[in-house]
């Protein structure tokens, strides 16, 4: 069957009360942005708690539902048929020509879940229930009611029209991305903060993103497959300004002037200071990076809190209680894993020392940070002025 239809559900978004129009015109503005780049013309629609795509043209099934499982606020997607209301007896037929069309091998079990939007309509639910699943049974004798564990779920909503479905496949959830504020993504080259992106723009939150490059160190492959990273995460989160810093001038004199247990520290505190600089001009409220406690010396307690201490903006960590293979499980699940794993190194990598302090004393780091005063503000205003910006 070429469905023209799709029921779209939602599930927070249902308890947001008298704010729920909000989030409602939020989803509908993406879904219609999303299935602009795809063949086909849609039309996207809501009315009283449910929303509609309908296809007004040919279309690629596969490819809108694949669009639409990116699209965050989507609790489910379901194809569906959606007829005009010509009396109870032509609603039968109706049910039976899906059943029939959706179904070429009939021996499965089934349940008929109707709901009676338009309370006007004569026959009640349980009624409708009934009636339908006689019908079925009568028509094809293959098929068996289990009303505890059915195979298909017949759904029919009785509203303006009525719609039929018994499909449902599950979407992405989370909330609309914007109804949530915006932040500034912290993005390397590796599994984590692409992870970090995608799941605080399940939050609702807006991305944009900044990235430290330091040629001739990291090469322009190593800056690509950020951009290229950027690009597989805006598949969800929309849309992401990629700011590219020229960092190579700020390590060079970090490591020159400071203690080298200490470099990796003292240079995420500029990354902080850099990247909150340039959220705030962006409008952003936070800071999200991919730090995992524990996960190396620069992600202890200690170095997390000497970090943020470079910065006032709150810092969001939204993997920060995942293990290693539980980030590359999500990784995997969204397409950035394979991308995050290809051989290129960031300035993160570059710039280590050998024997990183993991329990830093934030006023020896301080204390550390004074012999950069000569030039270290010069250079940061430099690295600011002379962003790369990439639309992702």
């Amino acid at each position: 069957m070429q469905y023209k239809s799709f029921l779209i559900k939602y599930a927070e978004i249902g308890v947001k009360g008298k704010n729920r129009f909000m989030f409602e015109d939020a989803l509908v503005t993406q879904i219609r942005h999303a299935l602009k780049d795809i063949d086909g013309d849609f039309m996207v629609v809501k009315e009283s708690g449910r929303i509609y795509a309908t296809a007004e043209s040919e279309y690629d099934f596969d490819e809108a539902v694949q669009t639409l499982k990116r699209i965050f606020g989507i609790a489910a997607i379901c194809p569906m048929v959606q007829v005009d209301d010509n009396g109870y007896e032509d609603l039968k037929k109706q049910v039976l020509a899906y059943v029939d069309e959706v179904y070429e091998d009939k021996n499965f079990t089934f349940k008929v879940n109707a709901r009676r939007g338009n309370k006007k309509y004569p026959v009640n639910s349980d009624q409708i229930n009934r009636n339908l699943g006689e019908v079925i049974l009568d028509a094809f004798p293959e098929t068996k009611v289990d009303v505890h564990q059915p195979e298909v779920m017949l759904h029919v909503e009785v509203r303006n029209r009525i719609n039929i479905y018994s499909i449902v496949i599950p979407g992405p959830g989370g909330m609309p991305v914007g109804t949530n504020g915006k932040a500034m993504l912290l993005l390397s080259g590796g599994i984590d903060s692409p992870v970090a992106g995608y799941m605080i723009s399940k939050r609702g939150v807006k991305i944009d993103a900044v990235y430290f490059h330091a040629p001739p160190y990291t090469s322009e492959r190593a800056k690509q497959k950020v951009v290229d990273l950027a690009k597989l995460v805006s598949r969800y989160s929309g849309p992401v300004h990629l700011h590219i810093v020229n960092f190579t001038d700020i390590q060079l004199y970090i490591y020159d002037q400071c203690p080298h247990e200490e470099l990796t520290i003292i240079m995420r505190r500029y990354m902080m200071r850099i990247a909150e600089r340039l959220a705030v001009d962006a409008g952003a409220q936070a800071l999200i990076t991919g730090e995992s406690i524990g996960q190396v010396a620069s992600q202890t307690m200690q170095s997390l809190a000497a970090t943020d201490a470079s910065c006032t903006m709150p810092v969001f960590r939204p993997v920060i209680g995942f293990d290693k293979q539980e980030i590359v499980d999500v990784a995997e699940k969204i397409g950035t894993y394979e991308t995050s794993v290809l051989p290129f190194e960031d300035c993160c990598t570059i710039f280590v020392a050998k024997h990183p302090v993991t329990k830093p004393n934030l006023k020896m780091i301080e204390r550390s940070e004074e012999k950069l005063k000569e030039k270290i503000d010069e250079m940061v205003e430099t690295a600011i002025n002379t962003v790369e910006k990439v639309w992702c």
